[in-house]
C-alpha cells in the first residue's frame, strides 16, 4: 500500500538533511517505517491477507538493511534515526 502524497511529503520534510534531500538513508528508513505502520494496522483487520504480510516482511528486511548500512558507516546518524522513530535497536 502506497502512502498518500501529503503523508509522504510530511515524512520527507521532517527527516531530510537538506532542502533537496529526498533519498538519504534517513528519509528512506522513515518512509519504510511509515509504510510498515500502515500495513501492520491493515493486517490487524485482515488476518488472512498473506500477500500484504509478505510485502510487510519485505519492507522490514529492507529497513533492516538500510539501518545496518547506516550503523556501519554513520553511527551518530543511525542513533538519531533509531531514537526519532522509536525502533528497538
Amino acid at each position: 500500500m502506497a502512502l498518500a502524497k501529503d503523508q509522504k511529503t510530511e515524512v520527507i520534510s521532517s527527516f531530510r538533511r537538506s532542502d533537496n534531500d529526498t533519498g538519504s538513508a534517513e528519509v528512506q528508513i522513515a518512509l519504510i517505517s511509515k509504510r510498515i505502520e500502515t500495513l501492520t494496522e491493515h493486517l490487524r483487520g485482515h488476518v488472512k491477507d498473506h500477500a500484504s504480510r509478505r510485502g510487510l516482511l519485505t519492507l522490514v528486511a529492507q529497513r533492516r538493511r538500510l539501518l545496518n548500512y547506516l550503523r556501519k558507516n554513520e553511527e551518530p546518524r543511525y542513533k538519531a534515526v533509531v531514537e526519532r522513530l522509536n525502533l528497538r535497536k
